[in-house]
């Protein structure tokens, strides 16, 4: 049965604290300024970016209760983070010739999507992206204690999905050996 408690459990005892803390910050009282929708969104964008995907689909498994079908929707911000990292000006003058319509028309309320873009780039180490779209989601009402609580939420589950994905490579070990 996949249920949160299985993800849990299959952590190995030295990430004791990341199995508390993913029991933690996907609830109301451990994400204070989110709602029940916002934290399993900022949940799954966080997997998706972890790009660890069985524990992404496990957890959209999970997620589904909560979420409709627009707020499943994979994020991704390298353009913007070597744009960030490159410290050359000029870049940012030339046309990115990318496709991103699904910004400015998310299929989601906008303060959601600035939200998970949050998380996605918290997790991508996109500085300018975090400070654009933490702007965004202030913008459009929600406090510093919602912003804290979606990127504690990303910093969990994406260590979780490592974690996972390293322990899923030593039992691949241990059955190759």
């Amino acid at each position: 049965m996949n249920t949160l408690e299985s993800i849990r459990e299959a952590l190995p005892g030295y990430a004791r604290d990341l199995q508390l803390n993913l029991g933690s910050v996907l609830t109301p009282t451990g994400a204070p300024g989110l709602s029940e929708r916002q934290i399993w969104a900022v949940a799954l964008a966080a997997a998706s970016a972890s790009r660890n995907a069985e524990f992404t689909r496990r957890l959209q498994a999970l997620a589904a209760q909560h979420l409709d079908a627009a707020h499943v929707n994979a994020m991704n911000n390298v353009y913007y983070r070597f744009l960030h990292l490159v410290e050359d000006e000029e870049y940012a003058k030339l046309p990115a010739r990318l496709r991103m319509s699904i910004i400015g028309s998310p299929g989601i309320a906008k303060a959601d999507f600035e939200l998970l873009s949050l998380a996605v780039s918290a997790i991508n180490g996109c500085g300018s992206c975090i400070a654009s779209h933490e702007r965004q989601v202030r913008q459009h009402g929600l406090e510093r204690e919602a912003v804290q609580s979606a990127v504690r939420i990303a910093a969990t589950v994406h260590a979780v999905a490592r974690v996972l994905e390293s322990v899923s490579g030593e039992q691949l070990a241990k059955a190759a050996a």
